[in-house]
Formats: structure tokens, C-alpha cells, sequence
């Protein structure tokens, strides 16, 4: 089964710039991150191919957590080709994070967009 993956400064870039990437800003003393952990490994399983699931832990890595406006935990925030789309704060049911992904992949398909695989849809 995937697991999101742990992201660390270096390998964050090169992991949101490429399609639908969904990141979770958290702590391993945060209470609701540990409460979100089991959701994010079902939605990393359930998305495989369509959408990254990674993990950021703040203390680990407090710059970019500090550059993305992170100041509450767990901040959970959608990157499409590198660049924040959506942001949740908080811990979320599984059922807003899957309308978050389904909304996002919708949106990625819609006619005049451009495919994951870089091909433009003819409109």
C-alpha cells in the first residue's frame, strides 16, 4: 500500500511540480495530524497515479513552512504544476479531502486544459 511521502527541502520542488501534489504540513506532537495520519495513507493508495500525497514535518523543515504561510497545524495545502491551488486547515474528513482531490482532478480534465501528460485537450 503507498504512504504519503516524507518531504524534505530538497525534495520538495521537485515533488509539487508535477501534476496534482497534495502536502501536509504537520508535527509528530500534534494531536489532529496524528488523527489525520490513517486518512492520508488511504487517499495515497486510493490516488496512486493520479494525485502525490506527501508529508512535511514543520520542525524538520520550518522555512518552508514559513513560506507557504503555514501558522496552524495540520495545514494541508494542494499544489497543481508547483503552485498552491487549494489550502485546508485543520483536521478534515475523509470526505472533504476526496471532494478536494475529485474537484481538482474534474478541473485538471475540463476542456481547454492542459492533461497531466502535457497533450492540450482540443476545444
Amino acid at each position: 500500500m503507498p504512504h504519503p511521502l516524507s518531504l524534505t527541502d530538497q525534495s520538495f520542488a521537485p515533488t509539487v511540480a508535477d501534476g496534482l501534489t497534495l502536502v501536509d504540513f504537520w508535527a509528530p506532537w500534534c494531536a489532529p495530524c496524528r488523527a489525520l495520519a490513517p486518512t492520508l495513507t488511504e487517499l495515497a493508495s486510493d490516488y496512486a497515479g493520479r494525485v502525490t500525497v506527501a508529508k512535511l514535518d514543520v520542525d524538520e523543515w520550518p522555512e518552508l513552512a514559513g513560506h507557504y504561510g503555514v501558522r496552524s497545524l495540520p495545514t494541508l495545502i494542494l499544489f497543481q504544476a508547483g503552485q498552491p491551488v487549494r489550502r485546508l486547515i485543520g483536521t478534515q474528513p475523509r470526505g472533504a479531502l476526496v471532494n478536494l482531490l475529485e474537484g481538482a482532478l474534474s478541473e485538471d480534465r475540463a476542456p481547454g486544459s492542459v492533461e497531466k501528460q502535457g497533450v492540450a485537450a482540443t476545444l
